[in-house]
């Protein structure tokens, strides 16, 4: 069966689809209706139901796999479908959430594999030490959880995969600029966003924890490390430890963007952009893919609400000599 964007503008559509969100929510002259987006391993689009009933906010929950027919459609350069109706599926049909919900391209053995890469690489033994205790209590849910809710790396296992694409950009720089502490580096972001399988609530209808609402990721993580060092018996005032905090406090930059403290050292501040650019990379190449050469993708609001292009060349193939 086709997916989500095997449909193009103006075309019908008819398929299964994953209830990611359902926001309850008004028009102008009042009356109710559901802000839907729905998945599958494709990706995500938007859709409005009007005139919601009490029986349909029930019925239509996030996590609830549902047969829908429709037109796909655009609204402001943004994709979405047009609803003609919608269904529970039944108990022949496929109804299983994990079917609709993308994965990370590479594999959990293939990530583990760079996980201890860069475990070994940490030389500074009481970071070593905190970084190998934090990862074993969270291990499971680290390769299950997305990065986000939306934008960027927002798929099962998105957490992984962002951080292994952030060790490999922080190999790159700590080979280009030798005096850049390889330890502190790749504990930073080994750690920065363990958090967020406690913030969210995880791959299927991924939505905000109350603990990830009111606390967040950055300090999570903090209290973690603080954790480790009680159990490990680590002081907490050495400098190490001081500097591992502040990597992982001061990772997204600004005070306005959720970090309690702006980078203050040149591991930190590499540490934020290393995390802008996969992040931005990722929403970038996910908008390319749903768009065919020699046009503009689809709007992405995260990056200023910008289309970007697909080139139509190709790059020459590197020599095999």
């Amino acid at each position: 069966m086709k997916k989500i964007y095997d449909y193009h503008k103006d075309e019908q559509i008819e398929l299964y689809v994953l209830i990611k969100s359902a926001d309850e929510k008004t028009t102008r002259t009042n009356k109710p209706y559901l802000s839907f987006v729905f998945q599958d391993i494709s990706g995500e689009i938007s859709a409005n139901y009007w005139d919601a009933t009490p029986k349909d906010v029930e019925m239509f929950k996030p996590g609830t796999v549902i047969k829908l027919e429709g037109k796909r459609e655009e609204y402001k350069g943004s994709p979405q479908i047009r609803i003609k109706s919608i269904r529970p599926t039944g108990n022949d049909e496929p109804n299983n959430p994990e079917l609709y919900v993308e994965r990370a391209p590479i594999n959990k053995d293939k990530m583990v594999e760079e996980f201890n890469h860069a475990l070994f690489d940490i030389t500074n033994a009481n970071m070593n030490r905190i970084v190998r205790f934090i990862m074993k209590k969270y291990q499971h849910d680290f390769f299950q959880s997305p990065a986000a809710k939306t934008n960027h790396h927002a798929f099962m296992g998105g957490l992984a995969y962002h951080t292994v694409s952030m060790l490999r950009i922080a190999r790159s720089l700590t080979d280009i600029y030798t005096e850049l502490d390889v330890s502190l580096l790749f504990s930073g972001v080994i750690l920065h966003d363990v958090g967020k399988v406690i913030e969210l609530s995880g791959p299927t209808a991924t939505d905000y924890t109350l603990e990830g609402k009111l606390i967040g990721h950055i300090v999570m993580i903090n209290e973690d490390i603080v954790k480790a060092c009680k159990e490990l018996k680590i002081d907490e005032a050495n400098e190490d430890v001081l500097l591992l905090k502040h990597i992982v406090l001061a990772h997204h930059g600004e005070l306005e963007y959720g970090s309690p403290v702006r980078p203050l050292i040149p591991e930190a501040e590499m540490l934020h952009y290393i995390d802008q650019i996969d992040a931005k990379m990722n929403m970038i190449s996910q908008a390319l893919t749903k768009t065919e050469p020699g046009e503009f993708s689809d709007r992405v609001w995260a990056m200023n609400n910008r289309s970007f292009y697909k080139k139509t060349y190709i790059n020459p193939e590197k020599s095999t000599d």
